[in-house]
């Protein structure tokens, strides 16, 4: 068992799939994904792989809210992403990346710095029978990519994060990209800089939220 955090776990398909289930996902049925059943054995195998405690939660095992509520209105709404190029940012799962392509995009992207988010998003696409790219680039130190539309799911919950993917985002928009935000009323949600498009209720996971359904909106920034 590798003791230094930063050494891969041999083979995270693997990990991944042997503790995960696909399960459609509560407020978008159309989409099914690797999910975990429980939150907390899986965040503490994860901490025992990788020899290192106090890891964040997994997030790419569970459907958040802010995702689930954002691949609803874009599977609603498909004239928003429809023929476009889409980056899913801090994808996760990669649910909005597939919603997106389900719904008719382009060239979609799902991109996140955990290793083990991108490797479920694309086994995920794959469950899906989708074609999405997979970016593991840290893109908050680079230029926002010249796409159509970048959406975005619970991304607010601290605040220096908050401000530096608002930053990153204002600079997308200056540039002419649409930028959608899903959001259950993160602490560090810049609202006074959003537009709002759609309310849910989405079914979430006691062990990660305060409560099983998170009343959940789906934003535009302008």
């Amino acid at each position: 068992m590798p003791t230094d955090a930063s050494a891969p776990i041999n083979d995270r398909a693997a990990f991944i799939t042997d503790h995960c289930a696909l399960l459609q996902v509560p407020l978008v049925p159309e989409v099914s994904l690797l999910l975990a059943h429980e939150a907390l054995p899986l965040w503490r195998k994860t901490e025992e792989e990788l020899g290192e405690l106090g890891l964040p939660p997994p997030f790419w095992a569970f459907a958040w809210a802010g995702g689930q509520a954002l691949a609803r209105y874009i599977l609603d709404h498909p004239q928003c992403v429809a023929g476009k190029s889409v980056l899913d940012f801090a994808s996760g799962s990669g649910l909005v990346a597939i919603a997106a392509k389900c719904a008719g995009a382009g060239h979609v992207v799902a991109s996140d710095i955990d290793p083990f988010a991108t490797t479920a998003a694309r086994l995920n696409a794959q469950a899906m029978q989708v074609a999405i790219d997979i970016s593991s680039e840290s893109l908050l130190d680079t230029p926002p990519p010249p796409v159509d539309v970048i959406v975005t799911g619970d991304i607010f919950y601290e605040r220096p994060l908050a401000e530096q993917a608002l930053g990153w985002l204002r600079e997308a928009k200056r540039c002419g990209t649409d930028i959608l935000i899903g959001d259950p009323g993160r602490s560090y949600l810049p609202r006074d800089q959003l537009i709002r498009l759609m309310d849910y209720s989405v079914p979430v996971t006691r062990e990660l939220e305060d409560a099983e359904i998170k009343h959940t909106t789906v934003w535009r920034l302008y």
